[in-house]
């Protein structure tokens, strides 16, 4: 038997999307089985989003709802943008993973149940007094009951594996049956298996034989009705080289270019946490790009590592969650008296304190702006996409050395573990900022600056006379001697402050995603949820609407013309994961009446919700509330 069979001739039903959902126990391999679903769909020419979805707890009972983990993916033939409302397809491997998300499955929808992990133990452990199966729960759907746990077995019965290994494989078997459901090719998943387990020959056989005999089996069974073969076709995307690629993948090559750009060594120092770790996993293997990685003992001896590393001529980079911003707090006030570039890479997650780490929030812009001892400004920006993970990463390292200033990019868990097609970019077309440190001693002191950015000149330790001192204590602007004059330190403290404000002057205006100024409607964004936003405002626009989507990359200093942008429209929504924090900076800065939408769930906006909320606002959405907050 060849190891990709191809599938029997039978007509497919032609769909133009579909949203799939695996789901198991936090041991069922459902983040691998998606990672290999999305990386095949890619190599078929779909586009596509995905949404891995970890439990908090590191190792939860098996068997709980707690413990379950779930993958969903959305690919079609046409451009999107979020990883699907609702999955139609269900993948459940045992009856937690029912439990948990089976109320969002799609009316009709596919549910697909593996039974072998159905027994009265499992059903308890889940909340289940009655088997789900037998009592009416599963009718609105289209359901595929098999005992996936046996037939896994059964297929590796020939390589006598011990039990734990074998059934390990269920997974496999499961990718393979969803492979012929929705014609996917099944050849780099088994390269892949082969390179994994290149020194466990036995658990490769075992694997690739559960993916053919998953395969096999949707070839030959006879399904219920209304359970068929599917086919998606291939996106128009434009022409160019792509490659799957998540946000934390395209941060770290985002700095990694920044720092060629720059001309300047990159250093990341940094201390584990959910959901920032892979960045500093990613930046290890760019050894080669003239990247240090440092794995410190704690947050703070993380960021002064980078702190040090920019003292000496490198890009400093430090990377974390919400609570290490939190911990990092003096050495980024540091950072910011001792004007010296470092990039602050904050992927958030769900809080307060340790909150919900492997949920995705928006709640750390107050953080961002204003969260340091002392008048601190410096610039937050924020990336909207995985992809464009990349090219903010980029602006932060570019706008760091060119202002000699921290810079904190926020992402956020979705975006993190979140994947896309990306189009590989031609980095002729970026434009170096090659840095120029100082060299001149003739009437040098640290704090002499640019007359256009208010920079501070950089100076290398041990370049011959330049011998200087910097640290936390103010100093005095003209010598950069320690000062405690007070009108000293209000003009120290003004000019920092101006030269934040100046970057204003070196990005780009607000401007629109989509639609037209001076409409009814403006739904003002950042960050993550970028997708949902821009298809809502699609959804509404297609009705005849006018709606318009503006969406924030630079948070501060906030883009020229935003408030201009902001007066044309009749009502302006900001929508946004946290508890209306951009909202009220934009109330602050801008005196707008801004209303504002809210979602504290650890979970992304759905599409559907913010059509709803647009046209709420609408002149034919009559007297509705508007909206405040969604639970």
């Amino acid at each position: 038997m060849s190891e990709v069979q191809e599938a029997h001739e039978l007509p497919r039903e032609v769909l133009d999307s579909v949203v799939i959902r695996f789901c198991g126990d936090s041991g069922d391999g459902m983040q691998l089985t998606g990672k290999q679903f999305t990386d095949a769909t890619a190599l078929m020419g779909n586009d596509l989003a995905t949404f891995p979805d970890f439990p908090a707890e590191i190792r939860a009972p098996a068997g709980t709802t707690y413990g379950v983990s779930g993958f969903q993916i959305h690919f079609a033939d046409h451009d999107i943008l979020t990883p699907g409302d609702a999955p139609d397809v269900l993948v459940a491997m045992n009856p937690a993973a029912l439990k948990v998300n089976l109320p969002d499955l799609k009316r009709g929808g596919l549910l697909v149940v593996n039974t072998g992990a159905f027994n009265k133990g499992n059903l308890r452990k889940a909340g289940y007094e009655v088997d789900p199966l037998e009592d009416g729960s599963t009718d609105p759907y289209r359901l595929l009951a098999l005992d996936i746990t046996k037939l896994a077995l059964d297929s590796v019965t020939e390589l006598q594996l011990g039990a734990k290994d074998a059934g390990r494989t269920k997974n496999m078997w499961t990718l393979g049956l969803m492979f012929w459901l929705f014609d996917r090719d099944r050849t780099s998943t088994i390269e892949w298996l082969r390179k994994k387990f290149s020194k466990a020959p036995d658990i490769a056989e075992a694997n690739i034989r559960a993916l053919n005999a998953g395969h096999i089996y949707g070839e030959s069974a006879e399904f219920p009705s209304g359970i068929g073969a599917y086919q998606v076709p291939k996106a128009d995307l434009a022409p160019g080289v792509y490659r799957n690629i998540d946000g934390n993948q395209a941060l770290a090559w985002g700095l990694a270019a920044g720092g060629q750009l720059a001309s300047l060594p990159l250093f990341y120092g940094s201390y584990p946490i959910t959901p920032a770790s892979s960045l500093l996993h990613n930046l290890a293997k760019l050894k080669h790009l003239g990247v240090t990685t440092f794995q410190a003992e704690d947050e703070i001896a993380a960021v002064c590592a980078a702190i040090g590393a920019s003292f000496g001529g490198a890009v400093g980079v430090t990377g974390t969650s919400g609570p290490g911003v939190a911990l990092k707090g003096e050495a980024i006030g540091l950072a910011i008296a001792t004007e010296l570039p470092l990039v602050i890479c904050d992927v958030q997650r769900g809080g307060p304190s340790t909150g919900l780490p492997t949920k995705t929030e928006q709640s750390d812009l107050f953080q961002a702006v204003w969260g340091r001892n002392g008048d601190a400004p410096l610039i937050v920006l924020a990336a909207a996409t995985p992809g464009d993970c990349f090219h903010m990463a980029i602006e932060a390292v570019r706008l760091s050395t060119k202002y000699m200033t921290p810079v904190i990019l926020l992402t956020d868990g979705y975006i993190a573990n979140g994947a896309e097609p990306w189009k590989l970019p031609d980095m002729s077309t970026i434009a170096p900022f090659p840095v120029t440190f100082h060299t001149d001693p003739e009437g040098f002191f640290p704090f002499q600056r640019d007359p256009e950015t208010l920079a501070r000149v950089w100076a290398k330790p041990g370049t011959p006379g330049l011998q200087h001192r910097i640290g936390g204590l103010e100093k005095n602007q003209h010598t950069g001697h320690i000062s405690y004059d007070p009108d000293n330190h209000h003009a120290m403290v003004k000019l920092r402050a101006q030269k934040i404000a100046g970057v204003a002057d070196d990005v780009p205006e607000a401007t629109l995603e989509l639609g037209e100024a001076g409409g009814d409607v403006l739904v003002v964004g950042w960050g993550s949820t970028y997708g949902s936003i821009r298809q809502a405002v699609q959804h509404v626009r297609k009705k005849g609407a006018k709606v318009a989507h503006l969406h924030l990359r630079n948070i501060w200093p906030l883009p020229r013309g935003l408030e201009d942008l902001m007066k044309s429209f009749d009502r302006v929504v900001v929508a946004e994961l946290n508890d209306g924090q951009l909202l009220r900076l934009l109330r602050a800065e801008l005196l707008t009446d801004a209303v504002g939408h809210q979602k504290i769930a650890g979970q992304p906006f759905r599409v559907a919700e913010l059509v709803d909320v647009i046209e709420n606002l609408l002149p034919s959405g009559g007297d509705a509330p508007r909206p405040t907050a969604v639970a």
